[in-house]
């Protein structure tokens, strides 16, 4: 092993936040000062640099977001499993060029952040470098079996951000010492480093806001959604924040809306953290990121769950409903009246969201130095700056 640990971290942009949670994930190791070459790994671009397998299939990503645009009607669900057959019929050409990717790159450790290519990484790994530890960090709160998440029968860690998520991978028969439990879903670290002067009052006014209106946050991720315009219509004497992404139509669009109450829409912004610090609640889509990120600062949530909402998303909203963070709507139809009950006991939601402790990000420095520590030639123990990011 090199003086320098070789450490890959593999992603895709398929939605999901794996690519964030990738590079929230190598900041809190460089700040860690554990000295390892990290290198961010692509999948897409490492297996499919022509974007032949992108044209024969859609991402489960992409057909959320292509059903929502033309109403296709073939149940997610399925699509998922059209996209999983796709992948175990390619399964022996994804080895072969995996395996020739790691005899090249020769890492240390690998840390996967994403789901439905585990056994092509895993096995491929395994055949080019035996011993190289191999670690699967879940970016959902829940498995959706079979072959999503947790495969059976590897010799592999696995980094669960719920209770649930650790019971599935010792259902599936993996040893109690590879099964290993984080306080939540990786965010990046700037939202813990928040202003500690923030006055609330006055970065609302700062931007339009009455400062003594209960304030709503909508996000639909990078790019928003056309959703975005029903509960902005319905909701028109709510004071909102809207974050756009980089749909610039969208948030001309809002712009335009009449409205009663006071409104900021946003395009894309670096400061999602300070932004979203403004609001009282959440409105958007069950992702395990988006939720997190809202949870963490305090918001409890709104969100649906439906014959659209992603397979992998759906025991989100099981887990909002059982842990009191906020609501759960069959649609946004009734979003009006859902506002209105949250607003009437949003001290109690509040109460409940501030049990949570999400510091995953930081747990995860040590918890790989130590897996990387199992393996012969590697000096050292687990570093103070290490410890020092845990306990931050």
């Amino acid at each position: 092993m090199s003086a320098a640990p070789r450490v890959d971290l593999v992603y895709f942009n398929a939605g999901g936040g794996h690519r964030a949670s990738a590079l929230a994930l190598q900041q809190a190791l460089d700040e860690a000062g554990l000295g390892w070459d990290l290198r961010l790994v692509n999948l897409t671009e490492l297996l499919d640099p022509g974007g032949a397998l992108r044209r024969r299939t859609f991402s489960p990503e992409d057909y959320y977001n292509a059903r929502l645009a033309h109403g296709l009607t073939l149940g997610l669900r399925t699509e998922l499993r059209v996209l999983q057959a796709l992948i175990h019929l390619l399964h022996p050409s994804l080895v072969r060029a995996l395996q020739q990717h790691w005899a090249r790159s020769e890492p240390d450790l690998v840390v996967s952040l994403i789901p439905n290519f585990n056994r092509a990484l895993y096995q491929s790994l395994g055949s080019t470098l035996p011993g190289v530890p191999y670690v699967t960090v879940l970016t959902d709160l829940a498995d959706h079996p079979p072959h999503f998440w947790i495969e059976p029968g590897q010799r592999q860690h696995f980094v669960c951000g719920s209770a649930h998520a650790v019971r599935q991978a010792l259902e599936a028969g993996h040893a109690p010492e590879r099964v290993h439990a984080t306080s939540g879903m990786i965010i990046r670290p700037d939202f813990y480093r928040l202003d500690p002067a923030f006055d609330l009052a006055t970065a609302r006014a700062a931007h339009g806001l009455d400062p003594r209106r209960p304030t709503g946050v909508v996000m639909f991720g990078g790019h928003g959604a056309r959703a975005m315009l029903g509960i902005a219509e319905r909701l028109d004497d709510v004071q909102l924040i809207l974050l756009c992404g980089h749909n610039q139509r969208l948030a001309e669009r809002l712009r335009a809306q009449p409205a009663r109450a006071p409104r900021l829409v946003l395009g894309f912004t670096p400061a999602v953290a300070e932004v979203m610090r403004m609001g009282d609640f959440f409105i958007g889509k069950p992702g395990p990121g988006s939720l997190s990120e809202a949870l963490h600062l305090g918001l409890p949530v709104v969100v649906t769950r439906n014959a659209w909402t992603m397979p992998q998303e759906r025991y989100n909203t099981q887990w909002v409903r059982e842990q009191g963070l906020g609501l759960v709507l069959p649609s946004f139809r009734p979003i009006a009246q859902a506002v209105r009950q949250l607003l009437d006991e949003l001290p109690r939601y509040r109460a409940r969201v501030a049990t949570l402790r999400n510091r995953a990000v930081f747990e995860l420095p040590g918890l790989l130095e130590r897996i990387l520590r199992e393996q012969p030639g590697l000096p050292g123990g687990l570093s103070s700056a290490a410890h020092a990011v845990q306990s931050r």
